[in-house]
Formats: structure tokens, C-alpha cells, sequence
């Protein structure tokens, strides 16, 4: 780990200001369950570094009746985990903050650390995109409201610009007759890196038996995580079977672009789609089926 600089601003604004004043030269550390990993094998080499976890107006998360739920981005991945209230609104929250790492990575990580550091691994930001989740950005010039689906440009990379703070997440309310799975498969157990995952949504008619919208978010197997359009868009309208599912879950197969990596093949990695989509759409229709 090469020398740097160390900040711990105790305000927004305090840190925003050392982020204009610094730029391109500084980084910001939330929980550094990444951020220090990569420093100590100089994958990164800030000069200075802007130590933000003591500001604690970033650690919350409430409902509101209009945004739904909001989440500072200094709310650990622990912290959703255990939460009732959310295991009650948001269940798929939960649900993948349980397959996030070990438990003393949960208590570190924070939400707004592993969007920030773009891994294509990333747990929380395929359901996250499914939610339809924005993200909450400020500069000393301002703020501005950006898609969570158009915040990922690349392995590693954001559309936050180098004077920029993710400062919340803003999940919309999942309508009525709604279930969300996440799986993910690694080689060593939850732990380990994803080698695929796959957050699924999957919204019910109220009237019939049909599916009137569905989200397919792929992860590990791309760039930067997508959505699988073309396997939505033959199950949004129809009463679904396995069939069905089988023809989405190839669909979105073949829709990934999977790379060759120490982690599979990318055959073996498309062909993991395939039965992880199969099995997430399967268990996201189930739920909502019984519970209408």
C-alpha cells in the first residue's frame, strides 16, 4: 500500500468539499471492505483518501409514503439483513444480504460501498435494479437523480462523476402480488465471489393468473449488471408453466455475455445462467402465487 493522505469528514458538505478540492487523486472509503483490499495489492494508489463513516446522517433507512423506502448509503449490509421492518416491505432485501459474504463483511460493507465499487459481482445491485432503485448523487453544485439500471458504465465504473457522493438509495414500493428472488453460484460457498447471479421479479395480474411485469437482472456475467429484456418480454402477459420459464431462462442465457475466467468457462458460466434463471423465476412465481 502506497502512502496517501487520510480525511474523516464529519458533514456532507465537509466532504464534498474535499472531494472538489482533491478530484481525481482521492477515494472514498466507506467501509474499505474493497477500497483497502485493492490499495494493499496496488490496484489503486489514491493520494488521499476521504474516510466518510463518520458521518452518521448517512447511516438510515425509513419509508416514506411517496418514495417508498430510502436508504443512506452508510446503512450496512447487516443492518438490512436483520431488519423486520424490511423482511416485512422490501423481503428481497433481506434475502440477498444474506448472501452477501461473511457475517463480519456484512457489519463492515455498506450499500452505497458495493454499488460504488462497480464489482460485476456486486450482490446488492441486480434486485436492487430489478426494484427499479435510484440513486441520490450531490456535488457543491447540486444533486441529481440517476437510474440505478444506467449508474453501472463497466467493470469498476459509474456514471459518478470524481466530485461526486452517492448519498441515498431510493427503492419505489413493489406493487401488490410482487415477489423477488436473488441466487447467486459460487465455486466455494456464500462467501466467495459470485460466478453468476441473478435477481428475478415477478409481479401478478390481480384479476387473473397471469404475469403482468417481470425483471430479470443479470450479474457476474456481464460488464456491468443488465437487465435480460428479451427473456421479460415472453413471460409479461401470460399464464406461465414450466415451459415457459425454460424458453425465458434460455433466452436470458443467451443474452449474457459471459467471458472465459479462472472462475468457468464462459459455456459453463451461460449454461449457470440458464439453470439459476430457471430456478429464481420457479421459486419468484411460487411465493406470489402463494401469497395471493
Amino acid at each position: 500500500m502506497g502512502p496517501f493522505e487520510y480525511f474523516e469528514p464529519e458533514t456532507v458538505e465537509e466532504a464534498l468539499s474535499l472531494l472538489r478540492k482533491y478530484s481525481d487523486t482521492a477515494k472514498v472509503c466507506a467501509g474499505g471492505t474493497d477500497l483497502v483490499v485493492r490499495m494493499r495489492k496496488h490496484l489503486v494508489n489514491p493520494q488521499f483518501v476521504i474516510g466518510i463513516a463518520g458521518i452518521r446522517e448517512l447511516d438510515y433507512f425509513r419509508f416514506e409514503d411517496d418514495e417508498g423506502l430510502r436508504v443512506g448509503c452508510l446503512t450496512n449490509i447487516r443492518t438490512i439483513e436483520r431488519s423486520p421492518q424490511l423482511q416485512e416491505r422490501y423481503t428481497m432485501l433481506p434475502q440477498v444480504a444474506r448472501q452477501f459474504g461473511s457475517i463480519a463483511i456484512r457489519n463492515v460493507a455498506t450499500i452505497g460501498g458495493n454499488l460504488c465499487n462497480a464489482l460485476p459481482s456486486a450482490d446488492m445491485a441486480p434486485m436492487l435494479i430489478a426494484l427499479s432503485a435510484k440513486a441520490k448523487l450531490v456535488s457543491i453544485d447540486g444533486e441529481r437523480i440517476v437510474p440505478l439500471e444506467d449508474f453501472f458504465t463497466g467493470p469498476g465504473k459509474t456514471v459518478l462523476r470524481a466530485d461526486e457522493l452517492l448519498v441515498e438509495v431510493r427503492v419505489p414500493t413493489p406493487p401488490p402480488h410482487t415477489s423477488g428472488v436473488y441466487q447467486k453460484y459460487t465455486t466455494r460457498g456464500g462467501e466467495e465471489l459470485a460466478v453468476v447471479g441473478v435477481a428475478t421479479l415477478v409481479t401478478w395480474g390481480s384479476k387473473d393468473e397471469r404475469c403482468t411485469d417481470v425483471r430479470i437482472v443479470l450479474g457476474t456475467v456481464v460488464p456491468a449488471p443488465m437487465r435480460a429484456k428479451e427473456a421479460e418480454a415472453i413471460l409479461k402477459g401470460k399464464r406461465i408453466d414450466d415451459e415457459l420459464i425454460e424458453k425465458a431462462a434460455q433466452i436470458a442465457a443467451d443474452e449474457s455475455r459471459p467471458r472465459d475466467s479462472i472462475r468457468g468457462s464462459a459455456d459453463y458460466r451461460r449454461e449457470m445462467v440458464r439453470i439459476i434463471t430457471r430456478d429464481v423465476l420457479r421459486q419468484a412465481f411460487e411465493r406470489t402465487q402463494s401469497a395471493r
